[in-house]
């Protein structure tokens, strides 16, 4: 169980601060597609993929002091910051080894995205056994309340791409 947790206070280690609860739902979803040895099991949601294991673990971190989740109202809704706590790092470095050395440049390109951008590309993700087209249509309708332009689609096709030279 603590070697899960640990992969998960590496996340926040490296990313350094995450904002928002759905950016990190959707940071280590896409990371565990990309093959990185996160646990966590995920369903569709209204927001994508969304893992209520991830969402437990995260409040076990939060209970050990581990890390940080700082609750902020911003414009009528209310906003979560994660950071990794001195306890956090303490914890990290009592483990053996770096349980995912290679996960760090991932992490760190995906935190500098919006949350909004890493919906649609977790949501694309999810899809991923469609032709490119099925795809698109897929997502034009699983998310028509998002209005995707056509640009964003690109966008996250090209940015899907760019991941397996990163991972």
């Amino acid at each position: 169980m603590m070697k899960d947790h640990a992969k998960l206070m590496q996340a926040f280690f490296v990313s350094g601060e995450i904002v928002g609860r759905k950016k990190l739902q959707k940071m280590i979803y896409i990371a565990k597609k990309l093959s990185f040895p996160f646990q966590e099991k995920y369903q569709f949601h209204f927001f994508g993929p969304y893992s209520e294991e991830l969402t437990l673990r995260v409040e076990e971190l939060c209970n050990m002091g581990f890390i940080n989740e700082m609750k902020e109202k911003k414009s009528g809704y209310t906003q979560y910051r994660y950071t990794i706590t001195e306890e956090g790092k303490s914890f990290l470095n009592a483990q053996a080894a770096n349980p995912m050395p290679e996960v760090e440049d991932c992490l760190k390109d995906l935190n500098t995205q919006s949350s909004r951008f890493l919906e649609l590309v977790s949501t694309m993700l999810y899809f991923e056994g469609l032709d490119e087209q099925e795809l698109i249509e897929k997502v034009q309708k699983v998310k028509s309340k998002q209005n995707y332009t056509a640009e964003e689609i690109v966008q996250a096709l090209s940015y899907i791409k760019h991941l397996s030279t990163v991972s």
